[in-house]
């Protein structure tokens, strides 16, 4: 299907239905200077909030800055929730992300084609609990190696989206986010694999037992 252009009367369209929304009632508070989250582009701050004139139209707008990107992004306030802008994740949230990293790996029964899209839906949701389920699902060896090009891709935006957000959280740069992170998954995935051993040898055991018991019987 062909893309439709878009014209000047439809990004006046758009601005000028913005511009006349209400107030939603749970409006998200930020302030100047807050550490936000914007599922596009990872953690931001926020350095203006107010009116500004955009194509004739009286916009409130929420100016965010991306250092990593270098990039400015400005958000009407309106769209806030809708966007999935939010703050940062609070240190408690941090200590479950970690607990979410440390736990077993779920793989669907799904075809990849379909679990592709779910996990970079959860990727871009802005959901910090559903981004850290995504990376202990496609953590493979612990790095994300041993799983297929387009899983290691998603692998790689969900830890580094993932990484962005640990470093500002907890005050430290993203390459000892990433380290803290790859180190949690390569243990967890260390502990999955003697499991997983464990469970081997005890069904040997238990066969190796019941023709014992069998032998015996004869």
């Amino acid at each position: 299907m062909a893309a439709i252009p878009i014209t000047t009367a439809m990004v006046d369209a758009a601005l000028r239905a913005t511009a006349a929304q209400p107030l939603p009632d749970d409006l998200p508070i930020f302030e100047v200077g807050d550490l936000v989250v914007y599922p596009a582009h990872g953690v931001g701050k926020v350095d203006r909030i107010g009116m500004e004139e955009m194509a004739g139209h009286q916009l409130h707008l929420i100016q965010i800055s991306f250092e990593e990107n270098r990039m400015t992004l400005r958000v009407p306030v309106r769209q806030a929730a809708v966007t999935g802008l939010r703050k940062i994740g609070t240190p408690e949230a941090m200590t479950e992300v970690l607990t979410i990293l440390s736990g077993r790996s779920r793989v669907s029964r799904m075809i990849w084609a379909k679990r592709g899209q779910e996990y970079l839906a959860k990727i871009n949701s802005g959901n910090l609990k559903q981004l850290a389920e995504v990376v202990r699902d496609l953590r493979g060896a612990g790095d994300g190696s041993g799983t297929s090009y387009s899983q290691r891709n998603l692998f790689e935006l969900g830890i580094e989206r993932l990484a962005g957000e640990f470093a500002a959280a907890s005050g430290i740069d993203k390459a000892s986010a990433m380290e803290r992170l790859t180190t949690t998954l390569q243990t967890a995935r260390t502990n999955d694999t003697a499991r997983t051993a464990r469970v081997a040898a005890a069904a040997v055991e238990a066969a190796e037992a019941a023709e014992v018991a069998a032998l015996a019987a004869t």
